[in-house]
């Protein structure tokens, strides 16, 4: 597959101060045979480059950080609150992924869905099926998407047929992270995935995290989605004086965790997550879906808590991670904070990016990063008079009006494919 190896166009450039973007209104990108940025800058004078895509604005490729393979399906299913929902509507949905054939129908269209919206990296929840998991690492290379993604690792607090023994998931995550962690130059990851504290004993938990430490992998879990969430865990482990204390005493609160949610922590949870410098998943669009509660997103800023933003699909009604920033708009207002578009678009490429702990490579336009790119049509950028801020405020408010026209990673255009036979 042939990659880019010159962009010219309307360049929106993050910087790495957060909520900061330089505008290249005509700007040449050169990348090298690898799909790596070698320099850019204002095209000069006389320049015979023609326009890649015209009336385009290209940035970095979006960030998700927290998404569910096996709800690609449930999206929209409204069946109550967090508990409610994973019992009456998930998990009938999650065991059909003990099906390879139908975790493999089902991960061509959530690769798909990610790259129509211009996400190129994301962070994701497999299914506990190892199979299945399997399936979705070999549609990810396929695909060419950049990602971590592990086995959701669960013991009980679900139908049996969703949990896997510890004595047979962590074997089972050994395998597939020494198969695919690192695999196409670092562009895919193994994650390993305790689902929730509810989900896992504490022998499960333990060897997580010293499978995690023995391989230098990330981890990903949830925490404190939703207040009745909250009590179950303060029930199931009374030895812990709060939910996050829970994953820190199994190993689990470290540099490399990435927490989903986050809603209701006390303070010195918030103290701990500063302390280990873990990472949070703002996931607003989901949270509004089941009432679970608003994310403290200044809080977290002020405290150097690094910060991306997530679909959480199926909770998440969209794979939009423009759709998911704006909701994160709306969920700082009704904390009587108002967040810029500058921030929101910063936190879905390079707060993305540093949440998942890639700020060497990816989610900058610069030299020496990865060139994974979105080209998104937008009118504002044709106009001369266009502010930054007006072409911000279309890019983050106005998707439905500001198709995606081009995804890339490496350079490579992640292009349309034949569904899988049902």
């Amino acid at each position: 597959m042939t990659r880019l190896r010159t962009v010219r166009g309307t360049l929106l450039c993050p910087s790495r101060e957060r909520g900061r973007f330089e505008l290249i209104r005509d700007g040449v990108l050169e990348l090298d045979a690898a799909g790596t940025i070698r320099s850019i800058g204002s095209a000069p004078t006389g320049c015979t480059v023609a326009t890649t895509r015209p009336g385009c604005v290209w940035l970095p490729g979006f960030v998700d950080t927290h998404v569910h393979f096996p709800q690609t399906r449930a999206i929209g299913r409204s069946s109550g609150a967090l508990l409610d929902w994973l019992q009456q509507t998930i998990f009938a949905e999650e065991a059909k992924f003990a099906d390879p054939h139908y975790a493999a129908i089902v991960a061509r269209e959530f690769c798909q869905a990610m790259i129509d919206q211009g996400t190129t990296c994301a962070s994701i929840y497999g299914s506990s099926h190892h199979a299945a998991t399997e399936v979705l690492f070999r549609e990810l290379d396929r695909s060419g998407l950049r990602a971590q993604a592990g086995t959701t690792l669960m013991d009980r607090g679900a139908p049996a047929e969703l949990c896997v023994a510890a004595s047979d998931a962590l074997p089972a995550c050994d395998e597939l992270a020494a198969r695919w962690d690192g695999h196409d130059g670092g562009r895919l990851r193994y994650c390993v995935t305790p689902r929730f504290a509810l989900s896992c004993s504490a022998e499960l938990m333990n060897g997580a995290a010293e499978l995690a430490q023995r391989r230098g992998l990330p981890i990903q879990t949830h925490l404190a989605e939703h207040p009745d969430e909250v009590a179950a865990v303060a029930r199931a482990f009374p030895e812990s004086a709060t939910y996050l204390e829970t994953y820190a005493a199994h190993g689990l609160c470290t540099e490399r965790t990435l927490f989903g949610h986050a809603l209701w922590l006390a303070p010195e949870e918030w103290r701990l997550l500063a302390e280990q410098n873990a990472a949070i998943s703002h996931c607003p669009d989901s949270n509004f879906f089941l009432g679970s509660g608003v994310f403290r997103l200044r809080e977290a800023t002020e405290r150097r808590i690094r910060v991306g933003l997530g679909s959480d699909v199926g909770a998440g009604r969209t794979f939009s991670m423009r759709r998911v920033a704006s909701a994160a708009y709306d969920a700082s207002l009704l904390n009587g904070v108002k967040v810029s578009s500058a921030e929101l678009l910063w936190l879905a490429t390079t707060g993305g990016a540093e949440a998942l702990g890639l700020t060497a490579r990816v989610g900058r336009l610069e030299s020496g990063f990865d060139a994974d790119l979105v080209a998104i049509e937008c009118g504002v950028a044709d106009r001369a008079s266009s502010t930054l801020d007006e072409l911000l405020d279309a890019l983050v408010f106005c998707a439905e009006g500001n198709p995606v026209r081009g995804t890339y990673v490496r350079g490579r255009q992640l292009a349309r494919t034949e569904a899988v036979s049902p």
